[in-house]
């Protein structure tokens, strides 16, 4: 898709009053579903929890309520070797039904429809047991897996349909056979890891034998009623991967196998080229979705980046593509679908693609939730009944910890006061949205201001409010957002000329030299480094994201990778420096420092750890490490070395013996952490 298709939100909605091609109903096999929309298969973790029966239910039926089109649950194995990890989902015994119907019942109960995915993690399974195609060790996971025989791999592919019959007993609507990703199957059709002779390996056809057996396998079982969807694999990202024209014949034969449906995935798990961040640009993998579409009669569905009803219109209006699945986004608003119909897309929660809350959970071994919602996954554990016991808010400060608990509050049924200090709304994140690859958090800033009009919460703009003014409001409860100032480390000269805050950088208060050691590489610092390299917002721009990662959208490149051209060179000579021994960027989020990591080396920054400051002077900044002393000349040293609450309201209520609550960095100031922030004001907001 070009960038120009996807326009801003503004501009689009400026054009354009309703989705006439998302909002219409779509006929797949004998099933009619009655939009374009889908909430895509993710793994939440949730089964790990107490009551896991109810909240899965709950999660689902929440989804189906907001008039989503289909759902995709999270992948089951078909056997127990195949699970994520210990303890995983996996569906192989009629005992197991009851528990399914559960889910099943109460999203039809909701309106809904669902599928059933059946994923086999293959190599990517973190058991002791895990199996593959070959004996090739995925470089994600610390077990290398055993070669499956040639009656095992046919087994599996029984144990592919027995799960579908399954599925179908329990009520689902349908399945997704998993293909895509760097799980079992595509690890089948990849030569990089199918490295068999027997009649699963080898050549082209021999490679995707497998997929296309477990498709006839399937349909063979099943009847003609239960969709039948195949999740391809539409560009690896990988060297040694299918290349574009052998992933469009592969399509074709799938649909000739028996599928229904088409969905397309995007990359391995291990692949170098990101693919769901918020540095990826929305609909960025049209382009690959578009060479299947165009190799099949039947529908086929784009995924990844498509987080708002104007990008997904474009997508379907374009040809690229029928339908479209959003995982993420489904997280952040269950009722995407709903406010799309309505006419109230300005009213959507939008993915801001941070993953700090959902991949980095499950990553991490944590639920999934969202930092922009945070009662995603914990539906149970919130009271959504408006309050009968009204209460009178004032809140101080209006970035996400003071918004996210106005919102809430009044959305329960309370009254809110809302104070802020500065000129406009959104604390830190006016600043965070200016950083390269964080353009998406407009999208949140735009969401809490149309909330607060929409609720008509009164806000006070420049007003510093003072401990008289709350104590003499009348209010019932003093809520305290009042976030963070930037510490200032004890380093002797730190009041030198050369000396800026990242405030002063970020807000762009301040003109940057073209040589900066930045002090301090926790998150802050490294934003502040991709904003001072200067390198192309690729984020906003596919051509440049492409070149940036070596993205070959060509149709005989394997893999679609292809060597990446000459780094981007940056316009500033960048030093990061921090006290700790350990590596640089080492606490930053598990599925995106590394993209962060990868693109400073790229643009030459040099980061040093274990570095003691000993003074800032005309000269530069002096420090020693490992006892051995340096002077390195620069134009201007930037702090980055952490924050302090701001507590001086709080303190002169208490001395007064007025009771406050103190939420999001007015509360803990470590980084900047917007998922906690959001999480205990919303969390607040409920108790009431």
């Amino acid at each position: 898709m070009d960038h120009a298709i996807i326009q801003s939100r503004q501009e689009y909605i400026q054009t354009m009053t309703n989705y006439p091609h998302l909002l219409a109903p779509l006929r797949i096999g004998t099933t009619t579903i009655p939009n374009r929309m889908v909430m895509g298969a993710m793994h939440t973790r949730l089964e790990t929890l107490d009551r896991p029966l109810e909240r899965l239910a709950a999660f689902y039926a929440t989804r189906a309520r907001g008039e989503i089109g289909l759902i995709l649950t999270g992948g089951y194995s078909p056997v127990p070797e195949g699970v994520m990890d210990d303890g995983g989902l996996y569906l192989n015994a009629p005992e197991q039904l009851s528990d399914h119907r559960f889910i099943t019942s109460r999203v039809a109960e909701a309106g809904g429809r669902i599928v059933l995915q059946i994923l086999h993690a293959g190599r990517y399974a973190r058991v002791a047991e895990c199996v593959a195609p070959s004996a090739v060790k995925a470089r994600i996971n610390t077990h290398v897996p055993r070669a499956l025989q040639t009656d095992e791999v046919w087994q599996t592919i029984k144990s592919f349909a027995n799960t579908a019959m399954l599925a179908q007993e329990a009520g689902y609507h349908g399945i997704e056979i998993m293909g895509s990703e760097g799980y079992l199957i595509n690890e089948f059709t990849a030569a990089i890891t199918n490295h068999r002779d027997d009649e699963f390996g080898g050549s082209f056809e021999k490679r995707i034998r497998f997929p296309l057996e477990i498709v006839k396998a399937v349909r063979a079982c099943i009847s003609p009623d239960f969709m039948l969807i195949y999740r391809i694999s539409s560009i690896d990202l990988m060297e040694g991967g299918m290349t574009a024209q052998e992933i469009a014949e592969f399509a074709r034969q799938v649909e000739q196998a028996g599928a229904d449906m088409l969905n397309t995935g995007v990359g391995w798990h291990e692949s170098s080229v990101p693919t769901i961040a918020a540095s990826v640009p929305r609909a960025a993998w049209a382009a690959a979705v578009r060479n299947i579409k165009q190799a099949v009669s039947i529908p086929v569905m784009a995924s990844n980046r498509i987080n708002t009803p104007e990008v997904a219109e474009a997508l379907i209006a374009a040809g690229d593509a029928d339908l479209v699945s959003m995982a993420r986004p489904l997280l952040a608003d269950p009722d995407f679908a709903l406010k799309t119909r309505q006419g109230r897309a300005d009213e959507i929660n939008t993915c801001i693609a941070c993953n700090q809350a959902c991949l980095d959970h499950i990553f991490t071994e944590r639920t999934a939730t969202c930092l922009v919602n945070p009662v995603a996954g914990r539906e149970i554990d919130f009271n959504q009944a408006v309050t009968n016991q009204a209460r009178r808010f004032a809140v101080v400060g209006g970035g996400p910890a003071g918004l996210a608990f106005a919102i809430n509050a009044v959305q329960r049924g309370h009254k809110v006061e809302l104070f802020e200090a500065g000129d406009e709304l959104g604390g830190q994140l006016t600043m965070a949205r200016r950083v390269p690859g964080k353009s998406e958090f407009n999208e949140l800033l735009r969401y809490f201001r149309v909330s607060m009009r929409r609720l008509g919460i009164t806000v006070h703009l420049n007003t510093r409010a003072s401990a008289e003014q709350l104590i003499n409001g009348g209010f019932d409860e003093i809520v305290l957002a009042t976030g963070v100032t930037p510490r200032t480390p004890e380093i002797i000269g730190v009041d030198h000329p050369k000396v800026l805050s990242y405030v002063d950088v970020l807000t762009g208060q301040a003109e940057v030299g073209e040589c900066v050691a930045i002090i301090g590489a926790g998150g802050i610092g490294f934003d502040v480094a991709e904003f001072l390299v200067g390198q192309a917002e690729e984020s906003l721009d596919t051509a440049a994201f492409y070149r940036a990662w070596g993205v070959d959208m060509g149709t005989e490149v394997p893999g679609g990778v292809i060597r990446v051209a000459a780094a981007h060179k940056p316009v500033r000579s960048v030093h990061m420096f921090q006290r700790k021994a350990e590596s640089p960027g080492r606490n930053l989020g598990k599925s995106t420092g590394w993209i962060l990591k990868a693109k400073l080396r790229k643009a030459g920054v040099v980061m040093t750890p274990a570095a003691r400051y000993e003074a800032i002077d005309d000269q530069g900044l002096h420090y020693t490490v490992d006892g051995q002393a340096h002077v390195l000349d620069v134009d201007h040293i930037i702090l980055c070395a952490g924050q302090q609450s701001n507590r001086e309201l709080h303190e002169e209520l208490q001395a007064r013996g007025v009771k406050t609550h103190l939420i999001g960095g007015a509360d803990v100031a470590a980084e900047l952490d917007a998922v906690r922030a959001i999480d205990q004001a919303t969390a607040l907001a409920y108790s009431f």
